[in-house]
């Protein structure tokens, strides 16, 4: 990518933000008070999964990266909801969470955080996100959610029984065989039996090696008539891309389970990430700051995180903690963040991703890597049932500055 390209778009970005500073209304995650005691919420990290099929839809998980396991098979997000609103292309799945609630309708209820990998698309994105409200926004992080009620044509009333025997009741659309996340609405013209989302995944995935097994596909596998409705199939992709993020199963824990005392050997003794890493990263960014505002914000940022330097998410619904920004700039006012655009009502803070998780992907630290500071999702406080079986939800992104991120 055009480096100079990025840096234009972040002094216009920077541009936009103290246009609006003047009319925001007060931050609602400003504390003044620095000794306000921190209320304890739930954490999430990353563990590879100790058995593969426990990251299957029947079994409700948390995860990130690989493909997602969405809660609702059949109805999967189309049209234009599953494309980045600025390059056009499907967008890459970064994770999701299973949050139920007490109410009947969301007995289960899952959210889902597509992304799209460029890093000049999230930059491109800020200008949408400073916008206030506009009819049809243009995003390249989108965020989902799906709930159910206990009765439902997909899954037994029971809880799962946690083998590989165990089936769901339902069966699911079938999906891209590239990238095994999106609909498969496209056929191969030749071979009649090879599915994609899009023409950029069926053109990557003939160019990978398609274009070689087409001709033995048509001769072994005939045009049957069940595959003329991919509604009547079980999901299943062949995993061909392998651009997805690799796959991760999150787990959770208190906060409050990690000592806020705990030593710095202890620390540096269970935590994965290379410290000198870290800490060459982390003194880079602190130097490259221009004021106070964001010095203070990241030392309360690194403060908290220090606890438990592997989080990669932070859960908030039904607590009164608030978000943890690193920077003092770029957050969200009151104001922007909209209502539930299906019953009117206020959205609440459920979670926010940390870049930590760009670490467990691999992203390379280069200059037009994607990057982010914090990744902060709101849904519908009511988690309302409106008629979609996948309702848009919000994501507020925080990037670094020209010089720490870019």
């Amino acid at each position: 990518m055009d480096t100079d390209a990025i840096g234009d778009l972040v002094d216009k970005l920077k541009a936009m933000q103290n246009d609006n500073v003047e009319d925001q209304d007060e931050y609602d995650d400003v504390d003044d008070d620095d000794e306000e005691e921190h209320e304890p919420i739930t954490l999430g990290f990353v563990d590879k999964p100790k058995n593969k099929w426990s990251l299957q839809r029947q079994y409700f998980p948390s995860k990130a990266g690989g493909v997602p396991a969405w809660l609702d098979p059949l109805n999967i997000p189309s049209g234009g909801s599953f494309v980045c609103d600025i390059c056009g292309e499907p967008l890459q799945f970064l994770l999701q969470v299973y949050a139920p609630t007490e109410q009947e309708t969301a007995f289960h209820r899952m959210l889902y955080v597509f992304m799209c990998p460029s890093m000049k698309c999230l930059l491109r994105d800020q200008h949408e996100q400073w916008k206030h409200h506009p009819e049809k926004p243009s995003r390249s992080v989108k965020v989902f959610r799906c709930q159910l009620q206990r009765v439902n044509p997909f899954y037994s009333q029971e809880c799962p029984q946690y083998n590989e025997s165990h089936k769901p009741a339902g069966c699911g659309a079938v999906l891209c065989d590239w990238c095994g996340t999106w609909k498969g609405d496209k056929l191969c013209s030749s071979c009649r039996q090879t599915r994609y989302c899009s023409e950029k995944h069926q053109v990557m995935s003939w160019r990978a090696g398609h274009k070689i097994a087409c001709p033995q596909i048509q001769i072994s596998s005939p045009v049957s008539g069940s595959n003329k409705s991919g509604a009547t199939l079980l999901e299943s992709h062949k995993g061909g891309s392998k651009n997805l993020w690799p796959e991760f199963e999150i787990t959770i824990e208190d906060e409050s389970e990690y000592n806020r005392d705990m030593s710095e050997e202890n620390k540096l003794s269970n935590s994965l990430i290379s410290r000198n890493r870290t800490d060459d990263t982390m003194n880079s960014i602190f130097d490259s700051f221009q004021g106070d505002a964001d010095k203070k914000s990241w030392a309360s940022f690194q403060e908290c995180i220090d606890k438990a330097p592997e989080q990669v998410l932070r859960y908030y619904r039904n607590t009164n903690a608030k978000p943890i920004w690193p920077l003092s700039s770029g957050r969200p006012s009151n104001a922007d963040i909209p209502r539930c655009s299906y019953c009117s009502g206020p959205m609440c803070c459920e979670f926010q991703i940390l870049p930590q998780l760009l670490y467990y992907f691999g992203v390379d630290n280069e200059v037009d890597s994607l990057d982010w500071a914090s990744i902060v999702v709101y849904a519908c406080e009511a988690s309302c049932n409106a008629s979609l079986p996948y309702k848009h939800e919000f994501a507020w992104v925080q990037i670094n500055s020209p010089s720490t991120g870019l």
